[in-house]
């Protein structure tokens, strides 16, 4: 197949790109060579996917299969995209979220859940941040004229994630001692390898599928336990896990998602978080590995890459807690152990 990535320089795009290859087909790789070198056996175009006269300009190094588009964000952006590429590609394949669907994470979400309410040609500053991916997916939908698939994942984990909340654990383990992790081991989690979000697309693009599947781990496979005795056993020798009741952390005003990355504290508003049902990607295919793999071979690349420059952030929203807050729960944590 002959198939074009946006992107694919960073994470999810990278993966997309590695597998592609990998699979042995044609690649063309269109960005502004600003977020990573492109790898060896692609064609690469440069352009900003914003920009009309660079999208036209595209086309020429066309026709393709397939599209691959891993980072799309803003329904206008999405649908230039689309619709200068329609009659240029028979597929497009947009990677959306569960952000896409209005009641998720209170509610368990599948492929026929309702989803935000955004225009396709909705600005940035009209809609909140959560909805605008489902514009995205109606910009496609309305603009792309071939066969569309839409993934919408959960939280994505892997070698080289963005914007690093697996990479918070790992290296909070690596410095040992007591290390205060949420809520409890058996909490269910679905987290995703990048690599089987990318090979499960690629395999739909090869074998004619087409439509929306919601990707994320097999629901009730692994848990908080699984994850972080992971991380502590990789990456920290002497990492002691302290498990934190909601209540605490709440207290202390560790804020979900964010504060301890991954946590979902048990409460209505996130009662849906860890219960979307992927039945639908794994009879197309989805096959998840296990998440101590993914967990092993991000902290393999972790070591190669070394420290980061900046702190990891979701948005403008730093990730973890630093070691004075850390150590205000571990006492709050024992006082409390030592009142019952």
């Amino acid at each position: 197949m002959r198939i074009l990535v946006i992107g694919g320089s960073v994470f999810l795009g990278r993966a997309f790109l590695e597998d592609v290859l990998r699979r042995g087909h044609t690649v063309t790789v269109f960005n502004r060579w600003k977020s990573g070198p492109d790898l060896p056996g692609t064609h690469a175009v440069r352009g900003d996917r914003e920009n009309l006269d660079d999208l036209t300009a595209l086309t020429a190094h066309g026709p393709w299969d397939a599209v691959i588009d891993p980072g799309g964000q803003h329904p206008r952006t999405v649908g230039l995209s689309a619709s200068t590429l329609s009659g240029h590609a028979d597929a497009y394949l947009f990677v959306s979220s569960f952000h896409a669907y209005a009641g998720w994470p209170a509610d368990p979400v599948d492929e026929e859940s309702p989803r935000h309410a955004c225009a396709p040609d909705a600005a940035v500053e009209d809609v909140p941040a959560n909805a605008l991916k489902a514009g995205c997916e109606r910009a496609i939908e309305a603009s792309f004229e071939g066969r569309t698939v839409i993934l919408n994942p959960g939280l994505i984990v892997g070698p080289r994630e963005t914007p690093g909340r697996l990479l918070w654990w790992l290296e909070r383990m690596a410095r040992g001692g007591d290390v205060v992790v949420p809520g409890g081991p058996e909490r269910p989690v679905q987290l995703i390898d990048a690599r089987d979000t990318a090979a499960f697309g690629t395999r739909l693009l090869e074998t004619g599928g087409a439509g929306r599947y919601l990707v994320a781990g097999t629901q009730g496979a692994e848990t908080l336990g699984n994850l972080f005795e992971s991380c502590a056993k990789v990456a920290g020798a002497d990492a002691q896990l302290r498990w934190t009741s909601d209540e605490l952390l709440l207290e202390h005003e560790i804020g979900p998602w964010t504060g301890l990355p991954f946590w979902a504290p048990d409460q209505p508003a996130m009662a849906g978080v860890w219960s979307a049902s992927t039945a639908r990607a794994q009879a197309a295919g989805l096959r998840c590995r296990p998440l101590a793999e993914t967990v092993a071979d991000t902290w393999h690349w972790l070591r190669e890459r070394g420290p980061a420059d900046e702190p990891y952030r979701q948005g403008k929203i730093p990730l973890g807690i630093d070691e004075d807050k850390e150590a205000a729960v571990l006492r709050a944590r024992q006082a409390r152990k030592e009142q019952r």
